[in-house]
């Protein structure tokens, strides 16, 4: 099952930071289960998600209380799943909104189907 472990310190009022960006996998080759965990340092961030032409989640707060470095899991995060057609193009669109300088964490995953 591919993974993309991420963690980024955002820039004071950062928009469009799109950790999949040249991820191998960031244009599905198959169909494939998605999933992902996010959580950020603050609750300032706000996140996109798009899968081909389809929006997965409209602009919403990412998940506050995560830590610097440390991955997300699923006891403390809840995931957002869906199923992504041949050809996707993954995007995930995460804004800092209040002027700070948050990490955000992340693990994106696809399971061929």
């Amino acid at each position: 099952m591919p993974r993309l472990p991420f963690s980024q310190a955002l820039t004071a009022n950062q928009t469009g930071y799109n950790p999949l960006t040249s991820w191998d996998f960031e244009r599905l080759p198959w169909g494939a289960a998605c999933r992902l965990l996010v959580n950020c340092t603050d609750a300032n961030a706000r996140i996109t998600v798009r899968s081909g032409s389809q929006t997965i989640q409209q602009r919403a707060p990412v998940t506050a209380g995560g830590t610097a470095g440390v991955l997300p899991s699923e006891l403390n995060v809840d995931p957002l799943v869906w199923i992504g057609s041949p050809g996707d193009k993954i995007t995930l669109e995460i804004d800092e909104v209040a002027g700070g300088t948050p990490t955000v964490n992340g693990v994106m995953q696809v399971e061929p189907m």
